[in-house]
């Protein structure tokens, strides 16, 4: 049913206020329990007995202590020169489950940490602590949220489902907004029903064939592509205005690069802590990142550095030959400038999409999305090497008449985040299904980008210890890791309450290798309408079962879903 204009407007206003109210940032995060002044005294005045006391009684930490069956051991050590002691709490197999300061002159708990904020900090909450502080101010994250919803909703149709899945899309806010505030048990659940409900509607458009109606942009294209370019220049301003803003993805990213210029592969090649001599400062915790390497230098550690694919550290090779690597975590302008090209690039690679596809509005549409979603600009202003996966499939999807291209691209991409080698037997059947020839072109153009990407495996002087280490250091540590960051692996804590759903994570593990094979026969043939939708969906079910997930992963799936939500039915063949 369609609605009066009038009315149409005040139901889309009211949509767009619950997202609002949901969003992150509303205000200044919260940490969980955090007082930042202190008094150092040489001598305590508490004992250890009595600092964990005060510790335990602890509300945040009692409550946490009570998921735990009695015969807890704890300890606490004074910090003279801080004038606190720090408290730790183990419980069996769960290992360390509290730890915290308390101020020996007050006696009060000034920092308490619980479950996964004990091995994570960034399980702790913080204002700003990805993206920026700018970026995650309510006035900037609404203003994204209402623009991306302003520039692609149909408010002629406000109940129309493309209007639900915007909503959807940045739905996401909801769960960012409690991750802010370092509640990591409320913020991780709200992240699946939008994953599931995408899965749902991109799949539902793939295997069904069904595009959505037309789209009716409500303003006229050049407004949409003038906010484009405003948004495009803006988020650069954002990320040019914050030299700090540089995450341990994008660190290790530019010393891969650096290793590489040095004439070694990056895998084993990583500086670490060890027993490296120091030759920096140490944090508030009292740990020396900096260290000198056996290659003589001192540079900051990174041990867990090399576990990307070797697309992602020839991205960052160009910026990182022309700025270079100081050795140190500072600015990294080499990260900077590749977060920035990259997230260009995936946009023109749109441009192009939506030009071939769709004329000129699809393409403004395609780009304005892209630029408007809050979460790209979350991943750009973390300088993240997360859109180096998107790229790569946006550019790929372009030249998908190809299937030289489509190989390549799909080898581009799932050499950078694995996850895009699901893609691979949809790509390689795209568009008539099991086509000899075309498989083994898809396969060849596969190959050879392959070949090229792990030719950096060749400056070490073994290739089989080369390999071998790139194995350990990649797959197996993505196969290993833990992390509270997703539903599945919290079985870790031990804890009452907390459920342990491993084995159902085992489970839809394998549905989403099954859904990855049905892609690639259903239907048999395909446009690019069912490719995008397709694409997308097999994304969405891998990132669903992640056990290390984040907000630094939309992005990879954004250019996919956008596309299932606005190209039309179109033959494949026409479509080249």
């Amino acid at each position: 049913m369609v609605l009066p204009a009038r009315l149409a407007r005040l139901a889309f206003a009211l949509a767009l206020l619950s997202i609002v109210l949901a969003a992150p940032a509303a205000a200044s995060a919260q940490l969980p329990k955090l007082n930042a002044g202190f008094s150092p005294h040489p001598t305590p005045r508490l004992n250890e007995q009595r600092a964990l006391a005060l510790f335990l009684a602890d509300q945040k930490v009692a409550d946490w202590l009570d998921r735990y069956p009695p015969g807890r051991s704890s300890s606490a050590t004074f910090d003279r020169a801080r004038g606190q002691w720090k408290a730790h709490v183990w419980s069996g197999e769960a290992g360390e489950i509290a730890t915290g300061l308390v101020d020996d002159a007050s006696g009060e708990v000034v920092e308490a940490w619980t479950g996964p904020q004990v091995a994570w900090k960034m399980a702790r909450g913080g204002h700003g602590a990805f993206g920026g502080k700018v970026l995650d101010s309510a006035p900037v994250w609404f203003g994204l949220c209402g623009v991306f919803l302003l520039g692609l909703a149909d408010l002629r149709r406000p109940l129309s489902l493309r209007n639900l899945d915007l909503l959807v899309l940045i739905s996401f806010s909801a769960s960012l907004w409690f991750f802010n505030r370092g509640e990591i048990f409320t913020s991780v659940p709200l992240a699946y029903p939008p994953l599931v409900y995408l899965l749902a509607r991109t799949a539902w458009i793939g295997f069904r064939r069904r595009a959505l109606p037309p789209w009716r942009p409500l303003w006229p294209v050049w407004v949409l592509a003038a906010t484009t370019v405003f948004l495009a220049g803006f988020r650069i301003g954002l990320n040019v205005e914050a030299p700090r803003g540089v995450i341990d993805v994008g660190l290790a990213s530019v010393v891969g690069a650096d290793r590489i210029l040095d004439g070694q592969a990056p895998y084993g090649h990583m500086p670490v802590r060890g027993d490296r001599p120091p030759c920096g400062k140490a944090d508030a915790d009292g740990d020396i990142r900096e260290r000198i390497q056996t290659n003589g230098r001192c540079e900051a550690a990174v041990e867990t550095g090399d576990t990307y694919g070797p697309s992602v550290y020839l991205a960052y090779l160009p910026a990182t030959a022309v700025f270079g690597w100081s050795g140190r975590w500072d600015s990294l302008p080499a990260a900077h400038a590749t977060a920035i090209a990259f997230d260009l690039v995936t946009m023109l690679g749109l441009v192009l999409v939506g030009r071939r596809l769709g004329g000129t509005p699809l393409a403004v549409a395609l780009a304005f999305g892209w630029a408007a979603f809050p979460f790209t600009a979350y991943t750009l202003n973390s300088n993240s090497n997360d859109p180096v996966m998107p790229a790569a499939l946006v550019w790929g999807f372009w030249l998908a008449s190809s299937p030289w291209a489509r190989g390549g691209a799909a080898a581009i991409a799932g050499w950078a985040k694995f996850s895009a080698l699901l893609v691979a037997p949809l790509w390689g059947t795209y568009p008539s299904g099991l086509q000899r020839r075309t498989l083994l072109r898809f396969a060849g153009g596969f190959a050879a980008a392959t070949v090229a990407l792990f030719s950096i495996l060749l400056l070490e002087p073994n290739l089989i210890d080369a390999l071998r280490t790139f194995g350990k250091r990649t797959l197996e540590y993505q196969l290993d890791r833990e992390s509270p960051f997703s539903l599945w692996d919290w079985g870790q804590y031990h804890a009452r309450g907390i459920p342990n759903l491993s084995a159902l994570q085992t489970l839809l593990q394998v549905g989403v290798l099954a859904l990855a094979g049905v892609a690639a026969a259903v239907p048999r043939r395909k446009g690019p309408l069912e490719l995008a939708a397709l694409t997308a969906a097999v994304l969405l079910a891998f990132e669903l079962v992640l056990t290390h997930w984040f907000y630094l992963y939309l992005p990879w799936l954004l250019p996919f879903v956008l596309m299932a939500l606005f190209l039309q039915q179109r033959d494949a063949y026409a479509a080249s």
